[in-house]
């Protein structure tokens, strides 16, 4: 409003001096604007100093109340495990002893006691003599299972004065393992909450330095207002505003001002109604507006205008801009507007104008709505009927098709790409038909020019009638009489061309016509080659991932497998899913989601998909996986983030990853897994239950530094695991609580219990997957079955050699029963050989397990974490050549570490395998290592 005064009232001239001074109102005066900011800045500082000081208390008590946590358990293990104090627990007089060590442990560390306590509860020690020998205050039970306690409690006075405790309790353990007595050490909440205090008086002076700062900045405010305003009082404001108004209105010229922003300060009612303005578009930005393009681009350009033409509706426009100020012209502009139909009307060039300029506005929406190439080609055919032409037909190149880049070898052959208007009744080639274009042809000339075609007359071009003389005369006969063909360029490149016909009454082409449909055909091209390449970019993101995902379902025991893969339609990516055979009959089951879209998603799946098979390989536990992913993910980042990425390349580091990661054994039906910010898998009972596995929930991968949760799930057989990805469960348009409803729906009204996986996941994709998916869906379903008893054989083994032979009788008696007699042989060795070491060199106890499927398992499991070696003994060892031999015999042998040791495993394939087995026979074997001499 401002500069509508400057621009259009008389210079300002002083108010008289005489003017009374009482109207002068102090500067920070409740009536004054000023002062009503300045009332609302100390209210706002008053509420954010409370709030403070509010979340100084809690967070600072939170802190002090975690790090006395912290403390206490360092106190407190610390004189538990000191050297020497397991023995004094166990001497005649505990209290002498311990008394002067935990005085002295407690003014070194801080704390304000510490405290050794006996199994039955008494205190051995305490900072006054007097409370020792009476009951301790707090909870021991889980401390003598050999845990840590910490809780808060009261109990008898200290030197720091009463209080609640924070205290930890910790077993004292002797070197075989037992709890011989109790430590507790803690700070009382006295001097724990006593921290946060000096911090007060700081969040207080800050509150007041604001106070005095809106203070300052409101006067200052205050005084800049005043010489704005020149000392004009609000009712002279008014007043001004009054006549200004009046003679913006009444005048017919339509005036509009706008900012350097582009947006709409002000508009007459002459403005208003040239453009039929909405009544609340004043204050709003020209863009929201949904004005003609053509006003939009010069409302919000920087552009000077003199009588300028523009439609509107069906208005004509005289248009003058200027900016509104001739030496500041980033402050807004001031546009005139002109009514000036009735002249256009005198010209019938002015309708044709606005037809065309309708009709270019029309493409620019309407073409380009996908990035489809064939839907891009019908787009522009159907813009330009019937508004310019009658019919319409696209021709492209066969490489564009497909998303490859076009070269001019492929002009020789054009295919039919859409076809718009009356084509019903005229004969041109139909969709989807391959076209030769003849060298003399309009358009092989277009092709070769680069440029457009003009036949006003398809009774005189010859060429185009050479091209099919039977279709040319019955088009002749039908009505087509004018053709333009115009090439379809991006990037200097002709993707293929677009052919304008009329018929009927409709009058010929004209020359300039050709320049419109030349103009047509630039922007339908530059969306035509944004569709091709992302077909590009697209087919070859879904050929990679595809690659790198599982081709067929390996060979295992344990899991009925289904699964489905569905790329995102915008850009694949990086989600993936495997199944990985593990030994001892078990399967590890993978469903990982990269973030992001496109190759760089893909290539890092693939990435972390080989990961997983070398972590897998050396078979870790489900969070030592994910562990080793986490560190990977990272390693990732930090290499693809660095500043020596050439320019433009896709993707500055890993986001992030989610996975999800079990282990299912069949022989004690449990499924281990572990999840790093990957949904919950879901459940499926054999009766048709739904229940999603709670598992702990874990930072994503790549945040590095947090620790995975692991869960035991108990999966009866027949039950059935559904992993799967948050595309899934989650879009836009649905959020995740929803999604999972959805999802155990889905599975309970299918019955998922009695379907076999490749049913299940027909029925979810079915009820959960949409038409057209924003993000890729991997899905996975595995029924379970357990490894029947009978094909088990378990055997304890003592820690002597001379059990040895009864352990192989008992093998090959199983073996019979199994009938494997065939590789009875080479068992009996392998699991000979594997239990002579076990007892050797392991630690009881030992256990010997056959399992018996598509392969034979020899397992032998002892306590010890020693890995053993193979080497090739040399002609004087007597020894160590057993695991040569076991490798030898069998297809695959290999440790992996339990909780309570290690297993060492071997694999034989029954009866095929029988003959590579013996390929080498026993015999050979031993010569061979006895008698070679460079050994």
């Amino acid at each position: 409003m401002q500069v509508s005064i400057r621009r259009y009232l008389t210079p300002w001239r002083h108010p008289p001096t005489g003017r009374s001074q009482d109207r002068r109102v102090s500067l920070l005066s409740v009536r004054s604007a000023a002062g009503q900011v300045f009332l609302l800045q100390v209210l706002i500082v008053v509420l954010l100093v409370v709030a403070a000081v509010v979340a100084m208390v809690l967070q600072a008590s939170r802190d002090a109340l975690q790090q006395a946590r912290r403390e206490s358990v360092v106190a407190a293990e610390s004189f538990a495990n000191a050297p020497g104090v397991a023995q004094a627990f166990r001497s005649p007089d505990p209290s002498a002893v311990l008394q002067p060590r935990a005085e002295a442990a407690r003014k070194r560390t801080g704390v304000d006691f510490v405290v050794a306590i006996s199994t039955e509860g008494l205190r051995y020690t305490y900072p006054y003599p007097e409370e020792i020998g009476k009951k301790f205050v707090g909870t021991i039970e889980p401390a003598l299972e050999g845990r840590t306690v910490i809780e808060q409690a009261g109990g008898p006075p200290l030197p720091t004065g009463d209080g609640t405790a924070v205290q930890a309790v910790v077993p004292v353990t002797d070197a075989r393992g037992t709890v011989v007595g109790l430590v507790s050490a803690g700070i009382t909440a006295k001097n724990v909450f006593e921290r946060w205090l000096p911090q007060l008086w700081i969040t207080l002076g800050a509150g007041a330095a604001a106070l005095a700062l809106a203070t300052v900045g409101t006067t200052l405010v205050a005084r800049r207002l005043r010489r704005q305003t020149h000392g004009l009082a609000p009712v002279e404001l008014a007043r001004m505003y009054e006549h200004h108004d009046a003679v913006l209105h009444a005048v017919r010229e339509g005036v509009l001002i706008t900012d350097a922003d582009g947006r709409l300060l002000l508009a007459n009612d002459e403005a208003r109604q040239l453009l039929d303005l909405p009544a609340e578009a004043q204050g709003r930005p020209v863009r929201e507006l949904r004005l003609p393009e053509q006003i939009t681009r010069l409302l919000t350009s920087q552009e000077v205008v003199t009588d300028g033409l523009h439609v509107a509706g069906d208005r004509l426009l005289s248009v003058n801009k200027r900016p509104t100020f001739p030496h500041a012209s980033g402050d807004g502009s001031v546009v005139t507007l002109r009514d000036t139909t009735e002249l256009a009307a005198l010209s019938g060039r002015a309708e044709v104008a606005r037809e065309r300029l309708k009709l270019l506005y029309a493409s620019g929406v309407g073409i380009g709505t996908t990035l489809d190439v064939r839907r891009t080609a019908q787009e522009l055919a159907e813009v330009a009927v019937p508004q310019f032409a009658d019919v319409v037909t696209v021709d492209l190149l066969e490489a564009v098709l497909r998303g490859w880049e076009p070269t001019t070898e492929g002009w020789r052959q054009l295919r039919r790409a859409a076809i718009g208007g009356g084509q019903q009744g005229m004969p041109v080639y139909p969709l989807g038909e391959v076209i030769a274009f003849l060298p003399g042809t309009p358009q092989m000339r277009t092709l070769q020019q680069g440029r457009g075609v003009l036949e006003a007359d398809l009774r005189n071009a010859r060429g185009w009638q050479k091209q099919d003389p039977d279709r040319a005369r019955q088009a002749l006969e039908r009505g087509m009489h004018s053709l333009v063909t115009v090439p379809l360029q991006a990037r200097g490149v002709s993707l293929g061309l677009a052919n304008f016909y009329r018929t009927g009454d409709s009058p010929a082409f004209e020359p300039e016509d050709l320049s419109f449909a030349e103009e047509l055909a630039a922007r339908a091209a530059v969306a035509l080659d944004n569709a091709r390449r992302f077909t590009r970019e697209h087919t070859m993101a879904v050929t990679l991932q595809r690659s790198l995902l599982p081709r067929g379902q390996p060979e295992q025991d344990a899991l009925d497998v289904a699964w489905r893969y569905l790329p995102a339609v915008a850009g694949v990516g990086g989600d993936w899913f495997d199944v990985i055979p593990l030994p001892g009959a078990r399967v590890a089951l993978v469903m990982g989601d990269v973030v992001g879209h496109g190759l760089h998603a893909a290539a890092t799946m693939g990435r972390l998909r080989t990961a997983v098979h070398t972590f897998s390989t050396l078979d870790l536990p489900v969070d030592e996986v994910l562990g080793h992913l986490d560190d990977l993910v990272v390693r990732m980042d930090k290499d693809e983030s660095t500043g020596d990425a050439p320019d433009g390349h896709e993707g500055e580091g890993v986001t992030g990853a989610t996975c999800l990661y079990a282990i299912y054994d069949p022989v004690a039906g449990t499924c281990t897994m572990a999840r790093a910010g990957h949904p919950d898998p879901a459940v499926v009972g054999p009766d048709g239950t739904v229940a999603f596995a709670d598992v702990q929930a874990s930072a994503p991968l790549g945040l590095g530094g947090h620790p995975f949760e692991t869960a035991e799930v108990n999966l009866p057989e027949g039950s059935q695991l559904v992993l799967y990805t948050d595309g899934l469960v989650e879009d836009r348009t649905r959020d995740l609580d929803v999604g999972l409803d959805a999802l155990r729906r889905a599975l309970a009204e299918a019955g998922a219990g009695r379907r076999t996986p490749e049913d299940v996941c027909q029925v979810v994709i079915d009820a959960l997957g949409p038409a057209r998916p924003s993000d890729d869906i991997a899905l996975l379903v595995a029924r379970t079955r357990l490894f029947p008893r009978s094909h088990v054989a378990e055997w304890d083994v003592p820690s002597d050699h001379a059990v040895v032979p009864s352990v192989r009788a008992q093998c090959r008696e199983q073996l019979s029963e199994w009938g494997l007699e065939d590789i009875a042989f080479t068992t009996e060795l392998i699991i000979s050989e594997l239990v002579t070491n076990a007892i050797r060199y392991g630690t009881p106890p030992v256990k010997a397990r056959l399992l018996c499927g598509r392969c034979l398992i020899c397992e032998v499991s002892d306590g010890s974490s020693t890995l053993p070696r193979l080497r090739r003994a040399t002609t004087t060892d007597e020894g160590g050549r057993g695991l040569f031999l076991v490798a030898q015999f069998a297809q695959r042998w290999g440790t992996r570490y339990t909780t309570r040791g290690k297993v060492i495993w071997a694999e034989q394939t029954p009866h095929d395998g029988a003959s590579a087995a013996t390929a080498h026979t026993p015999v050979d074997v031993l010569l061979e290592q006895f008698g070679d001499s460079a050994l």
